[in-house]
């Protein structure tokens, strides 16, 4: 077992891998020579002193202990296979997606917005005080509404369950490791964009699919289950029907409402 243990540091020592390194062998009690690994595992940052202190929270493995393994991704082909509905590609709508998966059903997704790119110029529109665009702002639009913030991901919701997964999917499609480790990590605006597209790719090449500019309409009724949701004259249907739509998405909690389809809460997040 790796010996786990924390340091307070100045914001220099903690960023200087070598002096982390010789401290952590030293309270392990572990010759520096036969140290195999030093991972970080916890970072933050007290601010409460004039000299801020960085929390630095380490896992020492030695030659003779096995380190631990990568995440292993594997996105199977799913073309063919049983279709299942996503509205909205906002995060819950891009992370299911990638379950299904994983699990051999193949996603279709629709989203009232655009892509990613398109949004960008549509919200630089909006920025220079231009028209706003319903389906394609802030709001709405690939990414869902953090796509052009900073990206937070820390939540305070008491339903977290084991989110490491979820932080290994987006190191493995484009952002920082520190994300792995940091107390209120962060991954960025000028990053995460990217990170959407590549989730995007990782959907298509195995065979899911995407509708950009498919504001649902209405929801297709059988035996009191949702089967298929309709955009305009297009009806699409599948096993099942996951909404994926966000907070905002008011018009599609007036929609059900008015087809008298109970929602109710789940237990996770």
């Amino acid at each position: 077992m790796p010996y786990k243990l924390t340091l307070v540091l100045t914001p220099k020592q903690a960023a200087d891998v070598k002096y982390y390194t010789e401290q952590a062998a030293r309270r392990a009690g572990v010759a520096e020579q036969d140290v195999a690994l030093v991972r970080v595992v916890g970072r933050s940052i007290d601010a409460r002193q004039r000299q801020p202190k960085v929390n630095l929270t380490l896992e020492v493995y030695a030659d003779c202990e096995p380190q631990p393994a990568p995440v292993h991704f594997d996105y199977p082909s799913v073309a063919g296979r049983t279709e299942v509905v996503i509205v909205g590609s906002g995060p819950a709508g891009l992370f299911t997606a990638l379950r299904l998966i994983e699990r051999g059903y193949r996603p279709v997704i629709l989203e009232r917005g655009r892509d990613v790119s398109a949004r960008k110029r549509d919200i630089a529109r909006i920025n220079r005080n231009g028209a706003v665009d319903p389906d394609s702002n802030y709001a709405f639009g690939e990414g869902g509404a953090g796509t052009f913030s900073d990206g937070k991901l820390f939540t305070r919701s008491k339903k977290r369950g084991d989110y490491n997964k979820a932080l290994q999917t987006l190191v493995f499609h484009g952002a920082t490791p520190e994300i792995l480790y940091e107390s209120h990590p962060h991954i960025g605006t000028d990053k995460l964009p990217r990170v959407i597209s590549n989730i995007r790719r990782t959907i298509l090449e195995a065979g899911g699919s995407f509708v950009f500019d498919a504001r649902v309409t209405d929801v297709e009724l059988h035996d009191d289950r949702v089967k298929g949701v309709w955009v305009g004259d297009t009806l699409y249907e599948g096993a099942a029907v996951v909404l994926a739509t966000g907070h905002s998405a008011r018009d599609i909690y007036e929609l059900l409402h008015r087809r008298g389809v109970r929602l109710e809460a789940k237990p996770f997040a």
